[in-house]
């Protein structure tokens, strides 16, 4: 017996879509949320949401080197963030230390703490897992849905 896995049109009860584009947009915004679901759950327990996990991120990238916070509002996932909030929120919790820039005053750089590093060593740790539970596809498969999706986003 043949069990069919299911599909978008399944997941969320609808019946048809207007055509292939409109399906394959519901689709990648659908996975976008099971997905970010996914990873808040296991940032959760560590009080750090998946953009305050972007930022972190962003900075160990760059570690010694600190980030402005412009820098960090262009390279965040989620553009509709709020950097300087988010940078804000680390601050407290001891994981990001702000300064002045040296050479442009009107700039704030950031830069990660070690606890920052501790913390984030940890937090990849159990994002990876997630990404571990989910390799359906082969590497192949990734590349080519990597290659549709930049494809998708080109400027006209």
């Amino acid at each position: 017996m043949f069990i069919q896995e299911m599909g978008i049109a399944e997941e969320i009860n609808q019946k048809e879509f207007a055509n292939f584009a409109e399906k394959a947009i519901v689709n990648i915004s659908y996975t976008n949320s099971y997905f970010s679901g996914l990873i808040n759950s296991a940032l959760k327990e560590h009080k750090i949401s998946l953009q305050q996990f972007n930022v972190l991120r962003i900075l160990q990238g760059q570690h010694p080197k600190p980030v402005s916070v412009n820098e960090i509002t262009q390279r965040m996932v989620d553009k509709m963030s709020n950097a300087s909030r988010l940078v804000d929120k680390l601050c407290d919790k001891e994981l990001v230390i702000r300064g002045a820039c040296s050479y442009d005053k009107r700039q704030v750089d950031v830069s990660v703490t070690k606890n920052g590093q501790k913390t984030l060593k940890t937090l990849n740790a159990m994002v990876d897992e997630v990404i571990l539970n989910h390799q359906k596809l082969s590497p192949l498969e990734f590349d080519t849905l990597n290659q549709l999706l930049d494809k998708l986003r080109e400027k006209d």
